[in-house]
């Protein structure tokens, strides 16, 4: 994956990333399923191609949003909402559905890992990780870090770099990180003295810290494992580290509006999505989530965990006020 927009809660401007196929004007814009998503232009990219190829060409349109804004549309607008197909962050369909009861089932032969919900279906998952210019760590003569905490070691001031929580969910796996490992009271310390190393490095996407770690204008980033991963398979100087406070995961889901039973060509799309899609998805975003997929070993995380309750919007916000508590 090379560009996360995947984590940015705080992207206002809504792209149209693609009229799957514009030259389809058999395909009235009446008949077409508007898709509303948060995700990655890699991952946009296979689910066009997928649907193409599946015979869907001309009868569906994605429009990209960031993430908070697509949430704020979602809890805001609840069926009124103009989208028939929603790819999210799970925790805010699942917290949309509680809160709007706007999703219909869509039950499939597809079997997820976790337990799930009918009214939604896992397409991909992305996992944190510590990421390190090995040159610059060697100019600077520093020890290559093993956790989070290592990195509040003043030696690394103004060399470390990671997510804002208020505007990229990809934080939110740092901050899961720290307080499962070290608990409220030790955590806000930890995350205190990070904030104060980081210093200008503390970025508003995602993506922020791989590329200033990827440029050396700080040695160490946290951010999404697979951007590491593709950093060093382009020969770049960098490698990466599973913090042993854990690799905390986050999924996206896609779930149909309910349309009062006018869903049957969404909720075909949204099936062709899950599950025809979902090896080129498995690609980018190397994480297991249904029965009997496999990923290789370099992409299975040392330390993976899971937040033991359901990730929910109201437990975001809870987080991000551990955050601007430790901000201060």
């Amino acid at each position: 994956m090379k560009n996360s927009k995947w984590m940015m809660f705080g992207t206002m401007s809504v792209a149209v990333v693609a009229l799957a196929a514009c030259g389809g004007a058999e395909a009235g814009s009446s008949e077409q399923v508007i898709i509303y998503s948060n995700a990655d232009d890699e991952a946009v990219e296979v689910m066009e191609s997928t649907l193409d190829d599946k015979g869907y060409k001309g009868k569906y349109v994605i429009q990209s949003f960031g993430t908070s804004e697509l949430g704020g549309k979602m809890m805001a607008e609840g069926t009124d909402i103009e989208a028939d197909v929603v790819t999210m962050a799970s925790y805010f369909i699942e917290s949309a559905q509680a809160s709007k009861s706007m999703f219909v089932d869509i039950a499939s032969d597809a079997k997820p890992l976790d337990d799930g919900v009918t009214y939604a279906l896992p397409i991909l998952g992305n996992v944190g990780a510590i990421f390190v210019n090995t040159d610059v760590l060697e100019q600077k003569g520093l020890a290559v870090p093993k956790t989070i905490k290592d990195l509040t070691d003043p030696a690394y001031k103004d060399l470390v770099s990671f997510p804002n929580i208020m505007d990229s969910s990809t934080a939110w796996l740092l901050v899961q990180a720290i307080i499962s490992e070290y608990g409220e009271e030790e955590g806000q310390k930890v995350l205190a003295d990070l904030i104060k190393n980081a210093g200008p490095h503390i970025e508003s996407s995602g993506s922020g810290p791989i590329k200033k770690v990827k440029t050396g204008e700080v040695a160490v980033g946290f951010g999404l494992r697979i951007q590491a991963i593709d950093a060093k398979k382009e020969g770049l100087p960098i490698d990466y580290i599973d913090p042993t406070e854990g690799n905390f995961t986050l999924t996206e889901s896609v779930a149909v509006v309910d349309k009062e039973g006018d869903e049957a060509l969404a909720i075909e799309i949204a099936k062709v999505i899950a599950t025809e899609a979902r090896s080129g998805l498995l690609e980018q975003y190397p994480i297991a989530l249904y029965e009997g997929e496999q990923v290789q070993d370099e992409q299975v995380p040392a330390y993976l965990k899971k937040w033991d309750t359901a990730l929910t919007v109201d437990l975001l916000e809870k987080h991000q006020a551990f955050f601007k508590e430790a901000q201060r």
